[in-house]
């Protein structure tokens, strides 16, 4: 009989209302619902006889300058009539080229170590997410081709260096984790197993290949990367056994480190895969993290694809499509909950034994972020309702203040919201007032810097984390980009803040 224990903060409150796939049926609701910001002003920013300072580096300091991204950003700053929007996306939207990519050929093949930004790293969730914007502009521009194959190639020697590593050098040089009791390599920065580490380069090579029709990219260190996937996948439903991975860090934070002798909470091994740290590099309290098993279910469907199209590997690809299959019926079984108040949810973290986690974090993959990650792998329904419930202060770690609000997580701590969390509720949007109102948000809580950062504080938006964090600045520079090709130029030039 399942354990019916279940880990669920109950605060009382009314519901958040967010809207979701039916725009029509609510968009009453949503436009009654969203807090008021309206008396908000953003913070002053640098201006200059009138105009607003590109905060972007000399062109001769720019790390890499792709044609093809320079003419969009002229053309979306020609099309949006706001000044400080059109300042904010000239700024962000290129902020990876700028100033992370580090491009270079290597035994004569394309390799590109991508930083986070202020962390002289490459995570590969990070650079994947990073980079992903950029590729639909691939074919205008052979440089841009060449780097983001660059990516994708550094991407795949890293998994075939650690798949249990989330973070890399560039090379051997060692750094500040070396200590961590896990098997460190010199080549790795950090060794925390994260799931979506190993799903964000299969998601950002399926979409490259999509669009280039270049298949150079899938070679022996792809076929070796999936193969160590697979195995690292079916080593963590932990069926025969807990593993090879272990990780335990000298650490006065709790989340930095895992329990019991480096291998965390016990799972039930029921066909989910463990993921011991989440996409913020904190802990998992329950190892079955719902968003990443979502995840990998589609990577590994993609991964198949190409096995099936490119490689003319069926063995392989059946192994992908089989461990795919698995984790979606353990999913059906045991991802969601019956919620008291929004109805069938999904829950972010699960044992195996009945007990669930019931929150969501800012990074991505989270529960919000789903259907923008994944919509093809989910139930639209659970969804809508669960994304009523991490918007609301039911989730543990959503942030509402008098300067803002939104998801945050335990990485950051009390009050402190990301941006991040706001822009993946504008990306999971159809209702133009709501996704308008998260534009605002984002504007009115930049402290003036014309970026974006890691989190800001819901009460006072001057006090924040990370004031260079590549990712989530070429993130919203994706959304002002997507609002545009989904046609609602017309919203933003109806934005009125200076």
């Amino acid at each position: 009989m399942k354990n019916i224990f279940r880990i669920l903060t109950t605060t009382a409150i009314v519901a958040f209302v967010v809207a979701c796939d039916n725009a029509t049926s609510n968009q009453a609701s949503t436009a009654e619902t969203l807090t008021d910001y309206s008396a908000l002003v953003p913070a002053e920013a640098p201006m200059q006889d009138g105009k607003y300072v590109c905060q972007r580096p000399a062109q001769e300091e720019r790390l890499f300058t792709s044609e093809a991204i320079e003419a969009e950003i002229e053309k979306v700053c020609s099309m949006l009539t706001n000044e400080r929007l059109a300042w904010m996306f000239s700024n962000c939207f290129p902020n990876t080229l700028d100033t992370t990519v580090h491009y270079r050929e290597k035994d004569g093949k394309d390799d590109t170590f991508v930083y986070t930004g202020d962390i002289h790293a490459m995570w590969l969730r990070d650079s994947g997410a990073q980079v992903w914007p950029y590729v639909q502009y691939a074919k205008q521009d052979p440089k841009l081709q060449a780097m983001l194959a660059g990516v994708i190639n550094r991407q795949f020697l890293s998994i075939n260096i650690d798949p249990y590593a989330n973070a890399f050098n560039d090379g051997p040089t060692g750094g500040e984790w070396q200590s961590d009791y896990t098997k460190m390599k010199l080549e790795l920065h950090e060794r925390k197993y994260e799931i979506d580490s190993l799903c964000y380069p299969i998601r950002l090579a399926y979409y490259y290949w999509l669009v280039t029709g270049d298949t150079s990219i899938f070679g022996d260190e792809w076929l070796q990367a999936i193969a160590n996937v697979l195995k690292t996948f079916k080593e963590q439903q932990r069926k025969d056994g807990v593993g090879p991975y272990k990780f335990r860090r000298k650490t006065d934070r709790q989340f930095d480190t895992l329990s019991n002798d480096g291998l965390g909470a016990p799972v039930n091994p029921v066909g989910l895969i463990v993921s011991s740290f989440r996409p913020s590099d904190d802990a998992t309290v329950l190892q079955f993290l719902i968003p990443s098993n979502f995840f990998a279910v589609s990577v590994l469907r993609k991964a198949a694809d190409v096995l099936t199209k490119v490689n003319k590997n069926e063995e392989l690809a059946k192994e992908c499509l089989d461990l795919a299959d698995e984790v979606e019926t353990a999913l059906k079984e045991y991802a969601t909950y019956d919620h008291p108040k929004y109805g069938e949810i999904y829950a972010f973290e699960v044992d195996g034994f009945g007990n669930q986690y019931m929150m969501d974090d800012a990074n991505v993959p989270s529960l919000l972020a789903m259907k923008y990650l994944n919509p093809e792998v989910i139930d639209n329904k659970i969804y809508e309702n669960t994304r009523r419930f991490v918007w609301s202060e039911d989730n543990p770690y959503f942030f509402r203040g008098k300067a803002g609000e939104g998801i945050g997580g335990p990485h950051i701590g009390y009050d402190m919201a990301w941006p991040m969390s706001i822009m993946m509720k504008a990306f999971t949007s159809d209702n133009e007032e709501e996704i308008k109102w998260c534009i605002e948000l984002l504007m009115k809580t930049d402290a003036g810097t014309g970026f974006m950062h890691e989190s800001f504080n819901v009460d006072d938006a001057s006090h924040f984390t990370r004031k260079w964090f590549a990712w989530q600045n070429t993130l919203f520079g994706e959304l002002i980009v997507k609002q545009i090709a989904d046609g609602r130029l017309e919203m933003l030039n109806s934005i009125d803040l200076k």
